[in-house]
């Protein structure tokens, strides 16, 4: 008898692009990107969305899972309030994939399928409670709690962005669109910065404070025993690391603070992997 196909999809829909992946058990074996048209109508969305998928896409492909930045009826398949994608108001994704693909879909936060991918093939194998911090267009995370994804109602679990900060919210201050609401360019600034620029660094001097900020907020709810960071903006964590740090010493425990271990993903395309494994 023949062995049965080991073939998924991953699928990393983010608020400015999408990315899927063709995965052989851990390993992706093709991948396609775009941007997305984040202002389109619903089924444009949708369009931009299947283009990625139909470009690795194989006959021998048993499942699909994606990994959305909204609020997901995971039983039911449907999105809520899709962050940067206004026609996304309440989507039956997992329906309409099934339709055309005729393979079992699997939704999730894609914060949360970050986590999931660190915890089967990234640096938090062995950790059994940590926290999966994305900094990237926005601020969000993925709770892993005695080796299991901790979703909560709808996957909201882990919106520690949304949290009331300062003049509005924290996502707002600790990832990309702390730099968008002051008209920077993060990955110039950075550049900037790298290149001895004391005017750039001090924009990531405070960055590195807000987010410090961020992860007391997951210690004091969580005290998980590592937080792995991930996301377009934590690629830069040399340039804000020693001011997190820094903001970090005043914790109120001490001893919490000091077993937690503090790392970066190291690997590519992690949600991709995370949201195949669904």
């Amino acid at each position: 008898m023949a062995a049965k196909s080991k073939l998924s999809v991953g699928v990393d829909l983010g608020g400015t692009n999408v990315r899927a992946g063709l995965v052989n058990s851990q390993r992706i074996v093709k991948l396609e990107s775009k941007h997305i048209r984040s202002m389109g109508s619903e089924d444009e969305v949708f369009a931009d969305l299947c283009s990625v998928i139909d470009a690795v896409f194989d006959k021998k492909v048993r499942s699909i899972g994606v990994g959305v930045p909204s609020l997901v009826n995971v039983k039911e398949g449907t999105l809520f309030d899709t962050t940067n994608i206004p026609s996304w108001k309440k989507v039956p994704l997992k329906r309409r994939l099934e339709r055309r693909y005729k393979v079992p879909v699997t939704l999730n936060n894609d914060a949360n399928c970050f986590a999931l991918g660190e915890k089967r093939f990234g640096v938090a194998k062995k950790a059994d409670n940590f926290v999966g911090l994305v900094i990237g267009t926005g601020l969000g995370a993925g709770i892993i709690v005695n080796g299991e994804l901790h979703s909560g109602i709808h996957c909201g679990a882990g919106e520690f962005g949304l949290a009331p900060y300062r003049d509005s919210i924290l996502e707002h201050y600790a990832s990309g669109q702390f730099f968008r609401r002051q008209d920077l360019d993060g990955a110039t600034l950075a550049k900037e910065a790298r290149a001895g620029s004391r005017e750039a660094q001090a924009v990531f001097d405070e960055l590195g404070r807000h987010v410090a900020h961020a992860i007391k907020l997951i210690l004091y709810s969580l005290a998980p025993e590592m937080i792995v960071l991930g996301g377009s903006v934590s690629q830069s964590l040399p340039l804000f690391e020693k001011s997190m740090r820094e903001a970090l010493s005043d914790f109120a425990y001490p001893s919490i603070l000091q077993q937690l271990k503090l790392k970066t993903s190291k690997l590519k395309e992690v949600a991709i992997l995370g949201a195949a494994s669904l």
